[in-house]
């Protein structure tokens, strides 16, 4: 593995030992940010379920301000360190060992708000919507926000559900990747703007 683009363009990456983690794949790295948008001119991304924190460096590398790595396992957080020491990206990350759910809740605390998420629970999860509804709930996110959603191919996850809308969805022999937007902006405004003149009358 290697950082595909940007500022780190061709470091490598070490995966984490063991079979628990599952990369993602240049391939479908690449295949994602050219969905996406190449590259970025700042913002806050998320990496949850962050394994090797490749999708949060890669991101990093082509513009991302800042960029959370979150993962349960020891070996990842040694993992994702070591990977931002050798992109020389460590100075705008920051690395937390924890579960999803017990995570989002400390983000909440801290009044984070993320502009791209990538989300890649282990396969035998299925509950990628549920956490993505969490985050919105939690206002996590910023209107636009970009969720990449990675999953096993034999599954689908709804195309709408609650503020999220999917944008695309590619398969990858047993990946799945699904581009969701997140859009509440229009819907709040038009809620202010409806109690502003009640408000008048």
């Amino acid at each position: 593995m290697r950082v595909v683009s940007g500022s780190a363009k061709g470091r490598p990456l070490k995966s984490v030992p063991g079979t628990s983690t599952r990369p993602t794949t240049d391939k479908v790295k690449e295949s994602i940010f050219s969905m996406i948008g190449p590259y970025f001119e700042g913002g806050t991304a998320l990496d949850l379920f962050a394994g090797t924190g490749g999708l949060g460096i890669e991101a990093l590398s082509r513009g991302i301000d800042r960029a959370v790595f979150i993962d349960v396992e020891p070996k990842s957080i040694s993992t994702i360190k070591d990977n931002l020491k050798a992109a020389r990206l460590e100075e705008r990350a920051e690395i937390y060992r924890n579960d999803a759910a017990r995570a989002l809740k400390a983000l909440e605390k801290r009044s984070f708000k993320f502009d791209l998420v990538f989300l890649d629970p282990p396969y035998r999860f299925k509950n990628g919507d549920e956490l993505m509804v969490d985050m919105a709930e939690r206002s996590l996110l910023q209107d636009l926000a970009v969720v990449v959603l990675e999953y096993e191919s034999s599954y689908n996850y709804p195309e709408k559900f609650g503020d999220f809308c999917c944008l695309r969805t590619v398969k990858y022999g047993e990946t799945a990747i699904s581009i969701y937007r997140y859009e509440i902006a229009q819907d709040q405004a038009g809620k202010l703007d409806e109690e502003e003149l009640q408000d008048d009358k």
